[in-house]
């Protein structure tokens, strides 16, 4: 999960509040202190910090309200004040189809800017833009060669040159070439610059006049602290910056201070970078990343992930398969094709609701992601018939399967061992339909006529753990209905029924907490997953 340790730290403080028997001013005061010592701790400006205490205290100063509306509005304030502090006035960007739109990308050395170059143009290829990137860093050893390569990963044409050492006459060139071939997106790699090589930032200027960017989008490392502010206000000085793309969220708590100097600068956030791969790459939504932050997930955005990655004929054949409780090594393997395609697992968990920050930090990405890797490759050697589970793995198939994909046999017992628990948990999550919908779906629309029902019907399937983070089941009723526009004809619940049954999430009822480690287990996320085997 993005700054996993400030928002364990937050999240405890909103838990304290919840448990507390009665709120009064005391227990308000003691809530908002631990707060703001933990977005003190992460660098956020004092000032913002000060500002947003004050302002709480203020509110719930002329209240009349107690209980667990007095929690409601708690909680609603500091998603409310930090969402304020992450947004801006000015809109993002937004490139347009038929059309050249060149966006220059400027920064300090080391953070990250060509990696972020390459995702910000594989995010724009996957959206069927015809980008390239052209590399104007002459400064740094070896930054066309690494452009160069991962270009060629995700297969963007490029620009570079190893004799000429002008970048201005680089960018130029590349621009030009580029826009006679019709490209729509044109991204331009700069020198990394400190505020104090005027050199350097008289170069970065010349580059800008010449390239005439749509777009001057600064790459802001979040683990250099306080140091930001003064940092993005000389280049937003110097330069039209005016976006931002935070990156390296995925490996430090202290990213409060690029928060701060996003809300110095006024300039939006557009994308935050969550890992090393293409695509550990994010559009930046302020409300989605504070609820995540605080452990309340994004329901919205966990559906249109998973609708990005599954294929339409995946999600329905998934889904019957789900339905008749017929979960086969086929349908695991689409699963875990799957996973590997949502990018950072951490963040993806984030976007669960009471889930993110309860496994915030415990995933191994690298260990789970070789783990699926692994179990994939040992799918892929398997006959359709032992996918569909028709023939049995006996001794003579495992000894097979271990030899064709170069792995021990203990790795296949492990697989057949997980395949067993994945498939108990999914089936017994789809056994529990609550309200009897349609082919067992939750029947949303005769559930919300009835919300003491549902409000029960909650209490009765979800784990009280898990039922506390949102205020009980009354609070997580008014969870889902400040869902809305999803997608639904009434702008509510039914959105929710339609994304669900479209991408195989119909089971309905929640995951207990037992569950929840059956997931993350599923997925590759609890950790090496027995011995190491032999090939």
């Amino acid at each position: 999960m993005v700054l996993a340790e400030l928002g364990q730290k937050l999240t405890g403080a909103l838990k304290k509040l919840n448990q507390a028997s009665t709120v009064d001013d005391k227990t308000i005061k003691a809530c908002l202190n631990e707060i703001a010592i933990a977005l003190l701790q992460a660098d956020v400006n004092v000032e913002l910090v000060k500002k947003m205490k004050n302002d709480i205290t203020m509110t719930f100063g002329m209240t009349q309200e107690s209980g667990s509306d007095l929690r409601k509005m708690i909680l609603g304030s500091v998603v409310e004040s930090l969402t304020g502090m992450l947004s801006a006035d000015r809109k993002p960007f937004e490139p347009k189809k038929g059309k050249t739109n060149i966006i220059m990308l400027v920064g300090l050395q080391g953070s990250g800017k060509t990696t972020t170059c390459t995702k910000l143009a594989y995010h724009y290829k996957k959206k069927n833009f015809r980008v390239c990137l052209v590399c104007a860093d002459t400064f740094r050893a070896g930054a066309f060669d690494q452009l160069k390569q991962n270009a060629t990963k995700v297969r963007i044409p490029f620009y570079g040159s190893y004799t000429e050492t002008d970048p201005v006459a680089i960018a130029k060139e590349g621009v030009e070439q580029f826009k006679k071939e019709g490209f729509e997106i044109i991204i331009v790699d700069t020198s990394g610059r400190h505020r104090q090589e005027d050199d350097l930032f008289e170069e970065m200027k010349q580059v800008e006049k010449v390239v005439n960017p749509d777009e001057t989008i600064f790459v802001m490392d979040s683990s250099i602290g306080q140091a930001c502010k003064e940092q993005a206000t000389a280049f937003k000085e110097a330069v039209r910056v005016g976006s931002v793309i935070v990156t390296k969220l995925d490996g430090h708590s202290k990213g409060g201070g690029a928060i701060s100097a996003v809300s110095a600068t006024n300039s939006p956030i557009v994308f935050i970078g969550t890992g090393e791969h293409f695509n550990d790459f994010e559009s930046f939504n302020s409300e989605s990343f504070v609820r995540r932050l605080l452990g309340l997930g994004d329901l919205k955005r966990l559906f249109e992930t998973i609708k990005d990655v599954v294929p339409q004929e995946g999600q329905e054949e998934m889904m019957e398969n789900l339905l008749k409780k017929n979960f086969s090594f086929k349908t695991m393997q689409t699963l875990y094709n799957s996973t590997l395609q949502l990018g950072s697992m951490n963040s993806f968990m984030s976007m669960i609701p009471g889930i993110g920050s309860q496994l915030a930090g415990a995933v191994n990405e690298k260990e789970g992601t070789a783990k699926i890797k692994r179990y994939l490759c040992v799918m892929d050697s398997m006959t359709q018939d032992e996918l569909n589970l028709k023939k049995p793995l006996d001794d003579s198939r495992i000894r097979r399967l271990a030899r064709g994909a170069g792995v021990h046999v203990d790795n296949i017992t492990m697989l057949m061992a997980e395949f067993k628990q994945t498939k108990k948990m999914i089936e017994g999550m789809g056994s529990m339909g609550m309200a009897g919908g349609k082919n067992g779906n939750m029947d949303m629309k005769n559930m919300m006529r009835n919300p003491k029902q549902m409000a029960q019907m909650l209490g009765n399937k979800m784990d009280p753990r898990m039922l506390q983070q949102f205020g009980g089941a009354e609070g997580m009723m008014d969870m889902m209905k400040n869902i809305g526009g999803m997608g639904g004809k009434d702008g509510g619940m039914g959105g929710l029924q339609d994304m669900m049954s479209g991408m195989g999430g119909g089971g309905g009822g929640m995951p207990d907490m037992k569950q929840i480690q059956q997931m993350a287990a599923s997925m590759g996320m609890g950790g090496g997953g027995g011995k190491k085997g032999k090939k």
